[in-house]
């Protein structure tokens, strides 16, 4: 019913930047909070960042606090993660998450994106 497509990831240097985009379409029905979520080979799904349907109300993993920015444009049914100071223990793959008429929330999502990559070298 929703899909979410994920796009921006790459290679970059320790230090460097990244701004992943997230693409939403088909029915949502109603409002949706947005989530960020990072997976590495060997690792457990980790909660990033999120954000209110409304962009008034964000959250974000202490990991990421300083360094990455959650925002979106609801008229571009888009959300988006700015990665700055990018750091090797960056690297994983990184998915976008909706919740369904829910407030921000960091366990419970109903939508995944099939993830985008992100390599930090060192």
């Amino acid at each position: 019913q929703v899909q979410l497509v994920e796009s921006g990831g790459g290679l970059v240097q320790a230090g460097g930047s990244l701004r992943l985009s997230c693409a939403a379409s088909g029915r949502t029905g109603s409002s949706y909070a947005m989530g960020w979520f990072r997976l590495a080979p060997g690792e457990e799904r980790e909660f990033v960042a999120g954000i209110s349907w409304s962009g008034g109300s964000t959250d974000y993993a202490d990991s990421v606090k300083g360094r990455f920015t959650i925002s979106r444009d609801n008229a571009k049914n888009t959300v988006y993660l700015q990665m700055n100071s990018l750091k090797p223990e960056d690297t994983a793959a990184y998915y976008c998450a909706a919740s369904i008429g829910r407030g921000i929330t960091r366990v419970r999502y109903d939508y995944w994106g099939q993830g985008t990559q992100v390599t930090v070298s060192s």
